[in-house]
């Protein structure tokens, strides 16, 4: 249960109510600058659930089985994503009730999570003394101190904004682009075609990298097959190649997912403050999503659609290139 000596559950909860209230400050927004407030403090404050969330890994997961549990974490947030997508699909023609089922889900599900897995308790911890410059001082992590943390960040940085630099913009490719009439009804299907190859090798190369003890070997091959995959619509731009590029794609994102959370487990600067680190290394993954729909258009307006697909692919292979000098893991 949540008591006032839990060290992460409050912060859940709370990062999950303000999320979900932002949410529906956003389905009765009318004007852009409303739009804008609500969604920035929707982000702040799902990220602020997601800090601490992160830190269950280094928190409760032995090092030998952290690839299974990065594998399982990432068909979480994948399903979670990609699912999303499929379910806000159904709500194409009423956003306000899709924000607000989705408000509630995230709220019910976190408290779930939260009560299922009880938090460790901080009555044995001797808290530090507060200190505003140190505090702020903990968010900068050093590369010539850390180089590992930081190579292991600036390549999920580079995957992550170069997936969804084109998978963020789906909806306009799909009908400025391939000329779909009905997005609506084609979301779905693309959807359960990324969700499956990303199942498919996300069940496979988590357990796999423990295994055999290595997790770069997947990333550079996430990279190579994310890149091949987004070489087919750009060279032939059909709703057909679009369907097998997400299933392709998907597949490869997963490979990477599934190992990528177990790498940077393992490049942390300090044990002591993995949490804050943790929630450090969720920008990487959460700023690109938000980011890459505008980077996106820019894109557009400069080179059209066609544009986003070389662009994205170099930005995977510098991501993949990002892990090579990490020393601590192979």
């Amino acid at each position: 249960m949540v008591s006032e000596n839990c060290r992460r559950a409050p912060w859940m909860m709370l990062g999950a109510l303000a999320g979900g209230l932002a949410l529906v400050g956003l389905a009765f927004a009318d004007s852009l600058v409303g739009v804008i407030i609500a969604w920035t403090l929707v982000q702040v404050s799902y990220n602020f659930a997601q800090g601490p969330l992160s830190a269950v890994m280094p928190d409760r997961v032995p090092l030998r089985r952290r690839g299974t549990f990065a594998a399982l974490s990432g068909i979480g947030l994948m399903v979670g994503a990609l699912g999303g997508q499929i379910v806000g699909s159904l709500f194409f023609n009423s956003l306000t009730a899709g924000y607000i089922v989705f408000a509630m889900f995230a709220l019910v599900v976190l408290a779930l999570f939260v009560v299922a897995n009880p938090d460790y308790p901080s009555t044995k911890i001797e808290p530090e003394p507060f200190r505003l410059n140190e505090f702020l001082r903990t968010f900068w992590v050093s590369p010539l101190k850390h180089p590992d943390f930081f190579w292991a960040f600036t390549g999920r940085l580079l995957l992550y904004t170069g997936y969804f630099l084109v998978i963020g913009y789906q909806l306009f490719l799909l009908t400025d682009y391939f000329g779909v009439e009905h997005p609506e009804q084609v979301i779905p299907l693309l959807g359960i075609l990324s969700l499956v190859g990303i199942l498919i090798s996300t069940v496979v190369s988590g357990p796999l990298s423990d295994r055999i003890g290595r997790r770069k070997p997947f990333v550079f091959a996430s990279a190579l097959v994310v890149t091949l995959a987004l070489l087919l619509p750009w060279m032939w731009p059909d709703l057909t190649a679009w369907m097998i590029m997400t299933f392709v794609a998907g597949f490869g994102f997963g490979m990477f997912q599934a190992v990528d959370t177990a790498l940077m487990s393992e490049v942390l600067p300090s044990a002591k403050s993995f949490a804050k680190d943790l929630g450090v290394v969720n920008i990487a993954a959460t700023l690109p999503q938000t980011l890459a729909p505008g980077l996106a258009g820019a894109i557009v307006l400069l080179f059209g659609y066609a544009g986003l697909f070389p662009v994205a692919i170099i930005l995977g292979i510098l991501g993949a290139l990002a892990v090579w000098p990490i020393k601590p893991t192979r």
